[in-house]
C-alpha cells in the first residue's frame, strides 16, 4: 500500500508549519503530501489564516525532493480551467513531475460567501467540474504544437494553445473522489487515474467502489487501472493518556475518531488500515490536523514500516 500524508490547511497552518511537516514526511519514507483547497476555516477560529492549495504546492515542490504531491480536492468554483490547467502543469515542472491532481465540485458554501466567489446550485457546480476535467484532457492531450477549442456547459476556449505541459509524458494524474452515487463514479470513471473516498467505513467505500467499478465497465475501462484510496483522520499513540492528549489537541472526540478514523492504540490503528486494504484500497491518506506534532507522524511511520512487513507490503 501507499500511504500520504493529508493536511487541511485552511484551518490556519500556515505555509512554514506546512513546509517543515512535508519535509518531515520525506524523510520517514511516506509516498505523498497532500493538501485540501479551501479558504474559510471550519469550527474553529484560523490561527494563521487560510493558504492558497496551489500556491502551497509550489512551495513545496522546491522545498522537496522526492515527495508526490497533490490537492484533495481543488474546488472547480476557484479557478477558471484553462487557468487551472495552465498553474498546475508549472507546478509539475517545479517538481519535476510530482504533481497529482484532486478534483472537486466544491460544496462550502461559507467561504465563497466570504470571498465573494460565485457559489451556484449543484448540478452547475458539477457541471464546472465536468468542463474543468474535459479542459484538463484537452491539456493533456493536445499537441503542443497545436490549439484546440472547447465549448462546454459553464466554459469556452477557442483556439487555446495546450501548453504549457507537465513534466511527467503521461500527464498530470488526476484524482476524482466523494459518495455521489452517479455522476461522481461516471465522472471518475471518464477522466482520473484515482478514485478516493473521504472519511467514510470501510462498508461505504466497498459500496461506492462498485458504483466506480461499473462505470467504468460501463464505458469499456479496466477497473485495474483506477487506483482506490481513502482518507482517514488520524489520532495514535502508545498510551490512552497520549491519545486523550491528541485528540483534544485538534478539537475532536476520541471515541468518534476511534469510530470515524485511523485512531486509537497502534493495534486499533493496523486492524482499520487492514480493513480497507481488504476492500481493495492499495493508497491511504491520513490527515494530520495538528501540524506541529512531528512526533505524531514518526510513531505513524512506524506502525506503517511494521505493518508493510508483516502484510508483505514492503
Amino acid at each position: 500500500m501507499d500511504f500520504r500524508i493529508f493536511t487541511e490547511p485552511q484551518q490556519g497552518a500556515g505555509y512554514e508549519r506546512l513546509s517543515r511537516l512535508a519535509i518531515h514526511s520525506e524523510a520517514l519514507g511516506f509516498d505523498g503530501f497532500f493538501v485540501s483547497d479551501h479558504y474559510h476555516a471550519m469550527g474553529i477560529d484560523p490561527r494563521l489564516g487560510p493558504t492558497d492549495a496551489m500556491t502551497t504546492l509550489a512551495g513545496l515542490a522546491r522545498d522537496t525532493n522526492r515527495l508526490r504531491l497533490g490537492t484533495l480536492v481543488c474546488s472547480s468554483t476557484f479557478r477558471q480551467p484553462g487557468r487551472l490547467a495552465v498553474i498546475a502543469a508549472e507546478i509539475d515542472q517545479m517538481s519535476s513531475g510530482r504533481l497529482e491532481l484532486g478534483v472537486g465540485a466544491g460544496w462550502f458554501d461559507r467561504e465563497h460567501e466570504a470571498l465573494g466567489i460565485d457559489f451556484p446550485p449543484l448540478k452547475e457546480r458539477f457541471d464546472r467540474m465536468e468542463d474543468q476535467l474535459s479542459i484538463l484532457e484537452l491539456f493533456r492531450t493536445t499537441s503542443s504544437a497545436s490549439t484546440f477549442s472547447y465549448e462546454g456547459k459553464t466554459a469556452s476556449l477557442k483556439d487555446c494553445p495546450a501548453l504549457p505541459k507537465a513534466s511527467q509524458k503521461s500527464g498530470i494524474p488526476i484524482i476524482v473522489g466523494g459518495g455521489g452515487p452517479k455522476r461522481t463514479p461516471n465522472l471518475a470513471a471518464r477522466f482520473a487515474s484515482e478514485f478516493n473516498l473521504p472519511f467514510s467505513s470501510p462498508t461505504d467505500f466497498e459500496l461506492q467502489a462498485v458504483r466506480v467499478k461499473q462505470a467504468c465497465e460501463n464505458i469499456g475501462r479496466d477497473t485495474n487501472s483506477m487506483v482506490f484510496s481513502v482518507a482517514q483522520v488520524l489520532c495514535i499513540g502508545t498510551s490512552e493518556s497520549e491519545l486523550e492528549k491528541r485528540s483534544g489537541n485538534i478539537g475532536r472526540d476520541l471515541a468518534e475518531l476511534r469510530e470515524n478514523g485511523v485512531a486509537g492504540t497502534l493495534d486499533e490503528a493496523r486492524e482499520r488500515i487492514r480493513s480497507f486494504q481488504q476492500m481493495g484500497v492499495s493508497r491511504i491518506y491520513f490527515q494530520v490536523l495538528d501540524e506541529d506534532d512531528l512526533d505524531h507522524v514518526t510513531l505513524l511511520a512506524e506502525l506503517l514500516d511494521e505493518f508493510n512487513e508483516v502484510e508483505g507490503n514492503a
